[in-house]
């Protein structure tokens, strides 16, 4: 995949109803630019994180110092650090939402790297807390467009089980009999 002819998205993909961000995203390229070269994956799961009235989202907990990109313009990434370990990336939805990127199909730059999961797919591609807050229309970090997902599956997101009833909604979405999503 020629890294100079990657079409990137804009931030205006974000600026929708983040269930529908979510399945939108499925399929496109995560992009990182690395000082050793692209590293790139095609987007097969996301979960839909919908603002402070969801109560398995970050944001369901106040505006803070953490979620603060949440509440900013859509198309840009919040990425966070969960149990002190593995960092996740979300594409930022506006007022408080986001999709969170679980899964990606390794297409440039990682090879044999496992990225069937949110913390393994950030660090296959070598993103950190430093990237939280850029925008994703933009090196280092950004979307680019490919073709859509055909067939998309829905189910419980997965993790946020303290959520009670939120837990269990089908904002999980990925793309069907792909062998690169995660469990």
């Amino acid at each position: 995949m020629a890294f100079r002819r990657l079409q990137v998205l804009p931030r205006d993909f974000a600026a929708r109803p983040t269930d529908v961000v979510a399945r939108a995203l499925l399929g496109q390229l995560l992009v990182h630019h690395t000082p050793t070269g692209p590293r790139l994956g095609r987007i097969v799961e996301t979960e839909a994180y919908l603002g402070p009235h969801d109560l398995a989202c970050h944001s369901s907990k106040g505006r803070t110092a953490r979620t603060e990109v949440m509440f900013g313009p859509p198309g840009h990434a919040y990425v966070f650090l969960v149990y002190g370990l593995h960092h996740c990336v979300n594409v930022v939805t506006g007022g408080g939402a986001a999709v969170l990127i679980r899964a990606l199909e390794p297409c440039s730059g990682l090879d044999g790297q496992r990225c069937d999961g949110p913390g393994r797919l950030t660090r296959a591609l070598g993103v950190t807390r430093a990237h939280d807050g850029l925008p994703l229309d933009q090196p280092p970090l950004f979307l680019a467009a490919a073709p859509s997902v055909r067939a998309i599956a829905s189910g419980p997101r997965i993790g946020v089980d303290s959520a009670g009833e939120w837990a269990r909604k089908p904002l999980r979405f990925f793309e069907k009999g792909s062998p690169f999503v995660s469990g």
